[in-house]
């Protein structure tokens, strides 16, 4: 089999795939009809009601990260998924039934947007910490990177076909659309063989939070990382709400012109988490690198004077972006100890996700007030800003060098060799024990 999947040779991991995908299809197709209801049908196009919406799905995923990890380190994560999956499946049935029955009103996308977001609080980290104990840490890159494809599989396919459904039959069906689709994710989880899972040792006793706090507290690879992440999705990838503003703002367009977008940048998104996925290990370098790709594309696309031209540049933005994230996800999960991963990947998804809510309201605001191209804009200078200083301290602190090499063929690597300096150094990882 192909080193990009190899990790489908895995039964368990290849039912895991295939429901995943067909619940990712599903997710941004639910969250394209979320969007047209708030804009179009709630609103007079009020950003601001968007990003507030996008805000309360994104909170719980900050204020429930230390409860959430603990949760995941603590308990089953199979059983676990089981239930959040079937609290996702009902609350995103009851907000298609109420948009079919045209009984919809604001604050009925408010509530249901809070439930989603305490449900997806826990569903997140025990979901990324379920992955290792299906493959092993020995093909945990791959499958970070097959998992970041299925989920850009899903917004390649999901807009695209969620703006058909709309134009079509209105915004109701395809937020039942995406109800079905948890229904794949269940039978995945219960079709899975339990004896050939590699469950991480549970966390037992009290302290179990403040335990997770204060490792990440100590590793200063894993800080350096998050704060990365931090600034990226809080500025940086609130695209939910940019594409939406672009689209019909500056660009006026309809609802099928507004998914194509997001399946156009998942072009962009899928060939670079196949490209990881075919990385045999994930490099730091590789990170800064995308994020700094992504700072200009990104700046190009608010420029953009047509919106072709601004379609076509959501692919290198698309590209970039998800480099840096596969590369950063996969970074914190194969360098913590298994025993802590669920209480580690909840905080890094509460930095990365939990960002939404400060930033999404800030980026609604900016796009009433200074318009649409502002909107992505902020997220470039943002993001460039602290690459920029993190960058600069990396050379400093780790005696980097860059060495070009042609003689195979023309490609340059990254040397690191970190200067002596005196006060606490950062704690090396534990490595998983054989099993």
């Amino acid at each position: 089999m192909s080193p990009t999947f190899h990790s489908l040779s895995i039964r368990n991991y290849r039912i895991w795939f295939l429901g995943g995908l067909v619940s990712n299809i599903g997710t941004w197709a639910g969250r394209v009809g979320q969007d047209w209801l708030v804009l179009t049908e709630l609103t007079d196009h009020s950003s601001t009601a968007l990003g507030t919406v996008t805000g309360l799905q994104f909170l719980p995923i900050l204020l429930l990260a230390p409860w959430a990890g603990a949760i995941a380190d603590r308990y089953d994560k199979r059983r676990t998924l089981q239930l959040t999956q079937t609290g996702l499946l009902l609350t995103t049935l009851a907000l298609g039934i109420l948009a079919v029955t045209g009984t919809a009103q604001l604050w009925h996308v408010y509530l249901i947007a809070a439930l989603q977001g305490v449900i997806t609080a826990i569903d997140n980290p025990a979901r990324q910490a379920f992955v290792p104990e299906i493959v092993g840490r020995e093909h945990l890159s791959n499958a970070v990177g097959l998992n970041s494809a299925s989920f850009n599989s899903g917004r390649l396919i999901g807009p695209g076909l969620a703006g058909l459904v709309i134009a079509a039959w209105g915004t109701g069906p395809a937020l039942l659309m995406n109800s079905a689709s948890f229904l794949f994710v269940l039978a995945a989880l219960v079709a899975m063989r339990g004896a050939d899972l590699r469950p991480a040792p549970r966390l037992t006793g009290r302290g179990g939070i403040r335990e997770g706090l204060a490792y990440v507290n100590r590793r200063k690879d894993l800080r350096l990382i998050m704060l990365l992440i931090f600034v990226l999705g809080t500025f940086g990838m609130n695209f939910q709400i940019t594409t939406a503003l672009m689209a019909t703002q500056t660009f006026h367009k309809g609802a099928g012109e507004y998914g194509l977008l997001g399946s156009i940048m998942a072009i962009g998104s899928l060939a670079a988490a196949l490209r990881t996925a075919g990385r045999k290990e994930p490099r730091l370098w590789i990170m800064l690198v995308a994020l700094g790709g992504f700072v200009g594309a990104s700046a190009a696309a608010a420029l953009a004077p047509t919106y072709l031209t601004f379609a076509v540049l959501l692919v290198p933005v698309g590209f970039t972006a998800l480099t840096a994230m596969t590369v950063a996800n996969t970074l914190v999960q194969t360098r913590v100890d298994p025993i802590m991963r669920g209480r580690v990947m909840a905080l890094y998804m509460a930095i990365f996700m939990g960002g939404t809510p400060i930033g999404a309201p800030i980026i609604g605001w900016i796009g009433e007030h200074a318009g649409p191209r502002w909107t992505i804009l902020v997220g470039s200078i943002g993001v460039g800003l602290v690459l920029a200083v993190v960058s600069r301290l990396l050379l400093k602190e780790e005696n980097v060098r860059v060495s070009w090499d042609t003689e195979r063929r023309p490609h340059f690597d990254v040397h690191t060799s970190p200067r002596h300096r005196r006060g606490p150094q950062v704690e090396e990882p534990t490595p998983e024990p054989a099993r």
